[in-house]
């Protein structure tokens, strides 16, 4: 009989022992079912981020396709211009509405892209880089950072036609101040 209730105290024990087994057991279980769940909302999240990047690529490729961008210039731009640009509008002391400037310009390409080459009295000057379009070329300079009087240009050459294109330059200063001039190339004439 002594036995019996010593059976029965390791029963208790032994029940209880079981019943916290399983209580961890089923903590477990909810813990991983939660985080399975975290999971999956950032798996849901990765692919709609996956698909907007996807969406974002697609969009660049048509934009890019839109543009034709052409990466050389045609033969009939190829070469030197004659280039007479007159100041339309200025806030910069060194530009005066009604200046005018002469310059060559040589449209140039090659491995690395499309350039347009600003001579004055044979001295090259500047490079602009360039974007051609089917309708209309986009030139680009800023002068380096060690450079005294820091400027920036953007050419819009929206007019091409056979022996003359026409467009915009403008010019944004030092303090912010911006100058724009009109643009004519015009083939030079055949000696």
């Amino acid at each position: 009989m002594k036995q019996l209730p010593l059976l029965l105290i390791l029963a208790c024990i032994f029940i209880s022992c079981e019943n916290r087994k399983e209580q961890e057991l089923l903590k477990r279980e909810k813990a991983i079912i939660l985080k399975e769940e975290e999971f999956e909302k950032k798996e849901a999240d990765y692919n709609a981020l996956l698909s907007m990047r996807d969406s974002i690529f697609a969009l660049k490729d048509t934009i890019n396709r839109d543009a034709e961008l052409i990466t050389e210039w045609s033969e009939s731009l190829k070469g030197f211009w004659n280039s007479k640009m007159l100041c339309r509008e200025s806030n910069c002391s060194q530009y005066v509405i009604g200046d005018q400037r002469n310059e060559a310009w040589e449209f140039v390409s090659d491995s690395t892209g499309t350039y347009t080459n600003v001579l004055n009295n044979k001295k090259l000057v500047r490079v602009f880089k360039a974007k051609y379009l089917k309708d209309k070329i986009m030139l680009e300079f800023s002068s380096d950072s060690v450079s005294k009087n820091r400027v920036k240009m953007n050419v819009v050459l929206d007019d091409i036609k056979e022996n003359i294109i026409k467009g915009t330059q403008t010019i944004t200063g030092q303090d912010n101040c911006s100058a724009r001039f009109s643009v004519e190339l015009t083939l030079p004439q055949k000696k």
